[in-house]
């Protein structure tokens, strides 16, 4: 009777764990289910602002504006390079002469 009951007892504290371990697990779930739902909001609303300013909501099209773009700029700042060299030259050259 005593094994028994001591068994019972073993029993009914394990179950007790099991409890407190479920209702983690379900809390967690609930915790990741809103999480999941808040993520698809915000990425369904970064898909129509891509759209609405870009054209395109396709990762791989916006990779290559953006690659794009980056050139255009290192394009511009060689340019703008360039005509400030230029502009010095010829003050140099002005100075030179007077």
């Amino acid at each position: 009777m005593t094994n028994r009951t001591r068994l019972e007892s073993d029993s009914l504290r394990r179950l007790e764990e099991l409890r407190r371990t479920f209702d983690k697990l379900r809390a967690e779930r609930i915790r990741a289910e809103g999480e999941v739902e808040r993520l698809a909001r915000e990425l369904e609303e970064a898909k129509a602002l891509a759209k609405a300013e870009l054209g395109t909501d396709d990762e791989a099209e916006i990779r290559a504006l953006i690659e794009a773009a980056t050139a255009q700029n290192a394009k511009l700042v060689e340019d703008f390079e360039m005509a400030l060299r230029d502009v010095e030259t010829s003050l140099r050259q002005f100075g030179d002469e007077h």
